[in-house]
């Protein structure tokens, strides 16, 4: 069973993920990566040495191809899934981003960007990513 937990604090030397939930012109940005048949919010691993919101920025540029935007840190969150990462506890930041352009062409392993009025149901990761969702929606992000 995944569980999906929420924190406002966390220490960064923990913090291995950046996923950031994103609009553009009032719709939802999600990304289908080239290997899937679903969609994702946009968002990654965190390289060495990298800061974490650097993490995110990089990550919405690569799988979006986004290149004005607002981001802002909503909370840190975790996920523990028994057959993952050896059932630990793994840490993120979710962020929430409003894109206002984008690059012509995507440079990474996303095939394409859809923008949605709502959010959508073939979720990539279905266990966690719609919970961040709802946690959004709490913060009153969106």
């Amino acid at each position: 069973m995944t569980e999906v937990r929420f924190y406002e604090t966390a220490d960064d030397a923990l913090l291995r993920f950046a996923v950031i939930a994103a609009k553009a012109g009032g719709k939802w940005v999600f990304c289908k990566h080239r290997e899937r048949d679903t969609l994702e919010f946009p968002g990654g691993h965190r390289e060495p040495g990298e800061a974490i919101l650097d993490t995110a920025r990089r990550e919405l540029y690569e799988e979006t191809g986004a290149l004005a935007y607002t981001l802002q840190p909503v909370c840190f969150y975790s996920v523990t899934v028994p057959d993952n990462f050896d059932g630990r506890e793994t840490f993120g930041l979710l962020c929430y981003a409003e894109i206002t352009a984008f690059e012509k062409e995507l440079h990474s392993e996303i095939e394409t960007v859809v923008l949605c009025d709502e959010p959508v149901d073939n979720w990539t990761y279905p266990f966690i990513q719609p919970l961040l969702l709802e946690e959004l929606q709490k913060r009153n992000f969106v």
